[in-house]
């Protein structure tokens, strides 16, 4: 599904978009909401580096938004280097410094809290928030540069509410809140804006392998009565990433259909 925010508007007869001239980073996004995110900002006129850690599905992902807005990069959100040569292709890509940075890339190793082990525990720590530490930072530093920028952290509702058989995503997803507003803090008079937002349950094919009890529990906890589609998470991204929201910083903006509220 494609994204219908923003239409194209006209300035002297001439098709302006949202992000015209934009450069932007993608973690994540060789599928699922990633990907929406990185067609969302290239269909509104941003170049964009889709991030992944299979750099086979990033080069696809990127083929199939278009080979001449988006490359495809492999990236391990939890290497420095990696990060920095992620955006050195945006810059290179774009011919311009960075302008936009999505930190999206997580993972889930669900379990109980008594049966979890320290791997698992660990391993959703290192790429939910220090991969979001880690791509805050290098962005950071180089929007600082330019005085402009707009960094966006992918948390989730697990970070608001807990739940159950997810202390590790929780807790990691959490972190990325108390991340986002501390950088807002840090950043804001350098005219580098840094948002979040919290998606519930979104339809992707993670989610819909999920048991049918386990669907209609979270079903039933919406009021909107349905799941959210991941182009729905790209247009809030894409406004956080655009000028419309200028005078918004340390933001945490919910994508749930009202659960839990």
């Amino acid at each position: 599904m494609g994204t219908a925010l923003a239409q194209p508007a006209k300035r002297n007869g001439v098709t302006v978009k949202l992000l015209d001239g934009r450069t932007a980073v993608v973690t994540g996004a060789g599928q699922g909401i990633g990907l929406e995110i990185a067609r969302a900002l290239a269909e509104q006129g941003a170049r964009v580096v889709v991030g992944d850690i299979d750099g086979d599905l990033a080069k696809r992902a990127a083929e199939e938004i278009g080979s001449e807005v988006a490359i495809g990069v492999a990236c391990d959100v939890r290497r420095r280097d990696d990060l920095e040569a992620l955006l050195d292709a945006a810059e290179a890509l774009g011919g311009r410094p960075l302008d936009i940075m999505v930190n999206n890339a997580g993972i889930t190793r669900d379990s109980t809290m008594r049966k979890m082990t320290e791997e698992q525990f660990d391993a959703v720590i290192e790429v939910n928030l220090k991969g979001t530490w880690l791509g805050t930072q290098a962005a950071a530093a180089r929007m600082r540069e330019a005085g402009r920028g707009s960094i966006i952290n992918i948390s989730s509702l697990s970070g608001k509410v807990g739940m159950a058989g997810q202390t590790n995503y929780s807790a990691a997803k959490a972190g990325v809140i108390g991340l986002t507003k501390a950088a807002a803090k840090e950043l804001a008079h350098l005219g580098v804006r840094v948002n979040a937002v919290q998606p519930g349950l979104i339809r992707t094919a993670m989610t819909e392998a999920m048991p049918q009890k386990a669907w209609d529990q979270k079903m039933s906890e919406i009021p909107m009565g349905r799941a959210g589609e991941p182009s729905e998470v790209a247009t809030v991204v894409l406004f956080l990433a655009s000028d419309w929201s200028s005078y918004m910083t340390g933001t945490v903006q919910e994508i749930t259909g009202g659960r839990f509220m």
